[in-house]
């Protein structure tokens, strides 16, 4: 006589509590790269378009075949822009070709749609290291010392500031209308 059996069972009973040690485990382990953008400071959204003058604006234009128009004059490298870009902020002479002071002058960056990111980004370098120049003048350093001041350091904050001062770095990333 056969005598009956019930068939093998396994526990689920602790099958939930390994499920979410396993989830936790690789929720923990598990690195999430993060993609780093420009550090850029934006300004507040305005509804309303500033009223710049004519003169206070030095435009930077990237056509599509990454070729450079600055001030509707063909380059083709930004290599010697940075003191175009340096002479039109100061404005030592006086002249009424370049901007009234360096507080209103801006820089205006123009890239079309196939504009590759490397000429963007370039031109973007050229643009700020023109400003880092003028604040290492200002510094009475060079503009490679002063891009590796440690800002944590108190003294190198007031450095900063100090040639810094009056001079904002004004980079308009769109097409400033004149």
């Amino acid at each position: 006589m056969k005598s009956y059996r019930p068939a093998a069972e396994v526990s689920t009973s602790s099958m939930a509590d390994i499920a979410f040690l396993l989830l936790t485990f690789f929720l923990i382990t598990t690195v999430i790269e993060t993609q780093k953008g420009l550090p850029m400071i934006l300004p507040e959204l305005t509804t309303s378009e500033l009223p710049w003058k004519e003169r206070n604006i030095f435009s930077i234009h990237i056509n599509s075949q990454n070729q450079f128009l600055v001030e509707g004059t063909p380059h083709t490298t930004l290599e010697k822009v940075s003191g175009e870009i340096k002479q039109f902020i100061l404005n030592q002479n006086g002249s009424t070709s370049f901007s009234e002071s360096p507080e209103k002058a801006v820089i205006s960056l123009y890239a079309d749609r196939g504009t590759s990111h490397e000429a963007f980004i370039y031109a973007l370098d050229q643009i700020q290291s023109a400003y880092y120049e003028i604040y290492a003048e200002r510094a009475f350093m060079s503009a490679e010392a002063f891009r590796k001041l440690d800002l944590k350091v108190l003294a190198n904050q007031v450095i900063a500031k100090k040639a810094r001062e009056g001079i904002p770095m004004n980079i308009s990333l769109a097409n400033a209308k004149k």
